[in-house]
């Protein structure tokens, strides 16, 4: 026999073998009942998940310990429910690495649009709403299970967005991790708001030399795009097109969308740094502004 062939297939086999496990892994987290799904649940399937890889640690924060360190979107997003959010925050950090990706995803485990209330039907599915942080938690697990040579961290942070006599209003403001303040027009634009504090804390305590972030991020996208193509915002031109390489190789499309300067002025908030929500249309272009 040819051990060389053999070794080959070998590791084509176990790289197959991880994908596959990851791949349901973050399906299997996004398709579980959030009358299950709690902050808290979730947060420790990632724990439980990271218990046998290797160089791999996962930090939870409570709301405590966000309150103290300052983050106050997810604080916000998360304070109408019962259930409290969480930080998860996942490092995969082998020795010798040369390059630092962070990957942020979205974690909303239920989303009813809070006081800004969703229909019923636009109710069902958000279950989902935290598929971005499965998906960026599977493939860090995915990356050290490969032993990658490229130090991962993955931001996931968790909510419930829920109505209730705590539930974050019209009108609030917000002031994220790093100072940065959001006055709420739209309780339902809930998504940036916790991914606008994991994006300054990534840049501020990490020093990424790559950050993306991966979002059930808004319904304009499905408008534009539909169902089975997602969106992809990005300054950086080498990047966009690694992505959307990727992004085809594993069979997921994407299409570029544009993000236009004279766009983001609507942005700007009469007393604060940003607002979460406009009337100018372009929705899914907004978010992605937002967040740059």
């Amino acid at each position: 026999t040819d051990s060389a062939a053999d070794a080959g297939l070998a590791d084509a086999l176990e790289t197959a073998r991880i994908t596959a496990r990851m791949t349901m892994l973050a399906r299997d987290l996004t398709n579980t009942p959030s009358d299950r799904k709690t902050p808290q649940w979730l947060a420790r399937q990632l724990v439980r998940e990271a218990r046998d890889l290797a160089g791999v640690t996962v930090t939870v924060r409570d709301p405590a310990r966000l309150a103290a360190e300052g983050f106050g979107g997810v604080l916000a997003v998360g304070g109408g429910s019962a259930s409290g959010p969480r930080f998860v925050e996942i490092s995969w950090r082998p020795r010798g690495a040369k390059r630092h990706v962070v990957l942020v995803g979205k974690g909303i485990t239920f989303d009813t649009g809070g006081v800004c209330i969703k229909t019923r039907d636009g109710m069902k599915l958000m279950r989902k709403d935290m598929g971005g942080g499965a998906a960026v938690a599977a493939a860090t697990f995915g990356a050290a299970a490969r032993r990658l040579p490229v130090r991962i961290t993955a931001l996931v942070p968790l909510a419930e967005n829920m109505v209730s006599g705590e539930a974050m209003r019209p009108g609030d403001v917000i002031r994220h991790y790093g100072g940065i303040t959001t006055e709420v027009r739209n309780t339902d634009a809930e998504g940036r708001l916790i991914l606008a504090d994991a994006l300054q804390y990534a840049v501020r305590r990490l020093r990424p030399d790559v950050l993306v972030d991966l979002a059930t991020l808004t319904g304009a996208q499905s408008v534009a795009l539909g169902k089975r193509t997602a969106a992809l915002f990005s300054d950086n031109e080498a990047l966009a097109g690694e992505l959307a390489a990727a992004g085809a190789d594993a069979g997921e499309r994407m299409w570029r969308l544009p993000l236009h300067d004279d766009y983001a002025e609507a942005l700007d908030g009469d007393d604060t740094d940003l607002v979460n929500s406009t009337e100018i249309g372009g929705g899914a272009m907004m978010a992605a502004l937002f967040l740059r």
